[in-house]
């Protein structure tokens, strides 16, 4: 059951993608929350930063610097 935006399914496929065999729900559940949170954040960033350019639309290059400065690549 997901009671979050991320489906726990779409999480299960990343981590099998990422190399894992087997994945247990509960380590799913906790990336599936970790990743809404990161992507709340990332969205939330991006907006403000498009917001103080006078905009209305959130551009990729917006997501991008929020995305490096939260997750400081």
């Amino acid at each position: 059951m997901t009671t979050g935006k991320l489906s726990t399914s779409a999480v299960h496929r990343l981590v099998i993608e990422a190399g894992a065999t087997r994945v247990g729900d509960d380590a799913v559940e906790v990336l599936r929350r970790i990743l809404e949170e990161l992507a709340l954040r990332i969205g939330k960033e991006a907006w403000e930063l498009a917001s103080h350019a006078g905009r209305k639309t959130v551009k990729a290059e917006d997501v991008t610097l929020s995305a490096r400065r939260i997750i400081r690549e």
